[in-house]
């Protein structure tokens, strides 16, 4: 599995990919065929708007492509909250293909 890392408007600390990269290797118990994983994480400077931090997920398999967005006050909330509907999309998918 090839974690791709990027960061948008800001230069990541040794903390937060540390804390990307751990959760993403929990990513293989819901599928064995993953080929790549994109994490971007930006900074979304919308005067209005409070939840300025977003984390995208694209994960690649073969014949499919998944993909999550979320944001949020901090990074490590907004990467938790789109891993998770990342999960939910992998195992439904999982579970259309059993059917």
């Amino acid at each position: 599995m090839n974690v791709n890392i990027q960061t948008v408007h800001f230069d990541a600390d040794e903390k937060l990919v540390e804390f990307v990269t751990k959760k993403l290797a929990k990513l293989p118990t819901f599928h064995d065929k993953i080929l790549k994983v994109d994490v971007f994480l930006k900074l979304d400077n919308v005067v209005h708007n409070i939840k300025d931090k977003v984390a995208e997920i694209k994960v690649h398999v073969p014949k499919h492509e998944f993909f999550v967005k979320s944001s949020s006050k901090s990074f490590e909330e907004s990467f938790e909250s789109a891993l998770d509907s990342l999960i939910n999309q992998i195992k439904r998918k999982k579970e259309k293909l059993a059917a």
